[in-house]
């Protein structure tokens, strides 16, 4: 069965991770104890987060300040790859997932899904060259990696590199190598001149000598993440749960905001890392952090423009089929009226 079952890592910290092979979703299987509040029995949802990274920032500090108990629910958050989790959330053993703008090309290309929050709405990740590059110009004729052809950090390159008078695939190599720290791995081999890297790549290459040309987190470019994703179905036929499990979101958000010392102790537990590591994150990530959890309709669409062609669409289907923060709206204003602070 070593390659055909699902794998559960991080059972300490609370995160069970899902690498799917070939056993079918509806054979997933989620460990976790009953929990109860006030005498009451908690209901369990299973959230599907793409990684143990700071991209669930929002959704961890929920969980571990006890937002989402507060709303008698318990949540078990389960990382798998963003593929997989749509797949989990459409085939209905996910209530939400969170995979943020990976989620865009499955809702446009007409899944029955809605994105309701966000936690940012600028790009994670940074552009690293070896040290005699010291421009985005200087990359002609140079090789850059990126996880996948077509993915997230794919688009943004060609973006920025059209910005800069320069044609992906054209001006500059474009070369897929993989996700996690392949890139970097591949920057320090020699494979590439330079690469679009994520936490902790990026740490990695600072540490190594190579240049930062671009921090894209502050740049004015759109990409979504730790977003919530649900079932058109789920909105009409359980709002209750929806409006519950927003609510826990939003003030995990808000202390994310605001706590910078409590969330840095908890991605110390969440990434496993170092307590300056984890405050060093939380410095490098919160340009990016919405105020409230929405985007407005220019930046909606923005998100969806340099995806539009990779799903064949020469125009975006309406907003109201892709996005919908009324309820976002709506417990952000409950939660202003009654004072609520974290």
């Amino acid at each position: 069965m070593a390659n055909s079952e699902w794998r559960i890592a991080n059972r300490k910290s609370g995160i069970h991770v899902w690498a799917r092979h070939a056993v079918p979703l509806a054979l997933l299987l989620v460990f976790g104890l009953a929990s109860q509040v006030h005498g009451q029995q908690l209901r369990k949802i299973h959230v599907a987060i793409p990684a143990i990274s700071p991209a669930s920032t929002t959704f961890v500090v929920a969980r571990e300040m006890g937002y989402y108990r507060d709303e008698g629910l318990h949540v078990e958050l389960v990382a798998m790859p963003a593929a997989v989790a749509i797949q989990a959330l459409i085939g209905r053993n996910t209530e939400f997932a969170t995979v943020g703008g990976a989620g865009l090309p499955p809702v446009l290309r007409g899944a029955p899904l809605r994105f309701l929050f966000t936690t940012f709405n600028r790009p994670m990740f940074w552009l690293y060259a070896k040290p005699e590059i010291r421009s985005i110009r200087d990359l002609k004729g140079k090789k850059v990696g990126v996880s996948s052809l077509g993915s997230g950090p794919d688009s943004l390159l060609r973006d920025l590199l059209k910005k800069h008078g320069l044609e992906g695939g054209r001006d500059v190599v474009i070369m897929p190598m993989g996700a996690g720290t392949a890139r970097f791995v591949a920057l320090k081999a020699g494979s590439v001149d330079a690469a679009m890297l994520s936490i902790p790549s990026n740490f990695m290459a600072d540490e190594a000598g190579y240049r930062e040309l671009v921090a894209l987190i502050k740049q004015d470019l759109v990409e979504l993440q730790g977003s919530i994703l649900a079932r058109e179905e789920v909105l009409e036929s359980d709002p209750v749960l929806v409006e519950k499990f927003v609510r826990g979101s939003l003030k995990g958000l808000l202390y994310f905001q605001k706590k910078r010392s409590g969330t840095a102790a908890i991605l110390t537990r969440f990434l496993r890392t170092k307590e300056d590591v984890a405050a060093r994150i939380y410095d490098l990530v919160h340009p990016g952090i919405t105020q409230d959890g929405t985007v407005s309709e220019d930046l909606q669409r923005r998100s969806m423009e340099h995806i539009l062609d990779r799903v064949g669409l020469k125009e975006p289907p309406s907003i109201g089929k892709v996005f919908d923060f009324a309820l976002t709206k709506k417990v952000r204003d409950d939660l202003q009226q009654k004072g609520w602070m974290p």
